[in-house]
């Protein structure tokens, strides 16, 4: 494997901004895991353009509509809302 793309700073930063607690070591481990990934989505854009179908069919079902959640239950699991809103940290 070359040189990682993603750095161990890169995943405490995106750690952080999740709220992930890292044990000692595991930010090298998945800087490793995460540039590998990165070099596999590489790969996928040496995969050359096919014809595809025009159009696609559901063969299986008809969609059906459904209620979706209510403001609460979407709400029941936030860390922190706000008039009826996710709550997150401020980014700028």
């Amino acid at each position: 494997m070359s040189e990682p793309t993603v750095t161990t700073d890169d995943v405490e930063h995106v750690a952080a901004l999740a709220r992930v607690a890292l044990d000692e070591g595991e930010p090298g481990e998945f800087a490793e895991q995460f540039s590998e990934v990165l070099e596999y989505f590489d790969t996928l854009d040496e995969v050359p353009e096919v014809d595809r179908e025009t159009e696609l069919v559901n063969v299986l079902r008809e969609d059906e509509v459904e209620d979706g959640l209510s403001q609460e239950d979407a709400l029941a699991n936030a860390p922190e809302s706000e008039d009826g809103k996710f709550k997150g940290p401020r980014v700028s």
